[in-house]
């Protein structure tokens, strides 16, 4: 009896935690990394020189190395010193692709400089047959892991019988 109970009571208990603590998982095939080129397209650009800002709007779509993020809407923050870019700020459905993995959010904030990238709003992350959703997920770049937090929820699959 004990035998039958127990998995779905170790299902159920793993199950709780997650939804308590966050999950650690895995993200895209290929560790990626924040100092490669990033390739924008989009529709419209709109350049403040006085901030430093760029928007880009409508079919906007993010290319760097082997990763995709697609949004309606990215606003581009440029390092003080203009050497470069410091940050992403991506809204209005954002889609992040690595690999097989896929994620979406509302919105995403992807910091060059630390090479993370923080999703935010009924994430979803797909991983082949398996899905997870939280409130944020907070993808490391250089590490090739992301972190679930904020009601994280899954479904636990027992195999084939």
């Amino acid at each position: 009896m004990f035998r039958v109970l127990g998995f779905p009571a170790l299902a159920a208990v793993l199950a709780t935690s997650l939804w308590a603590q966050g999950a650690q998982v895995a993200f895209g095939t290929l560790r990626s990394s924040s100092d490669l080129p990033v390739e924008v397209a989009a529709d419209n650009l709109s350049v403040d020189q006085s901030t430093g800002t760029a928007v880009f709007t409508d079919n906007v779509v993010i290319a760097q190395g082997e990763m995709r993020l697609s949004a309606a809407r990215v606003l581009v923050v440029y390092r003080e010193d203009t050497s470069g870019i410091a940050r992403l700020e991506a809204s209005g459905g954002v889609t992040l692709v690595s690999g097989e993995d896929a994620a979406e959010s509302e919105e995403a904030d992807y910091d060059i400089d630390n090479g993370t990238i923080v999703m935010t709003g009924n994430v979803l992350l797909v991983q082949g047959p398996s899905t997870l959703s939280s409130d944020r997920m907070t993808v490391e770049l250089n590490a090739g892991t992301a972190r679930m937090e904020g009601r994280v929820r899954t479904v636990l699959q027992t195999g084939e019988r």
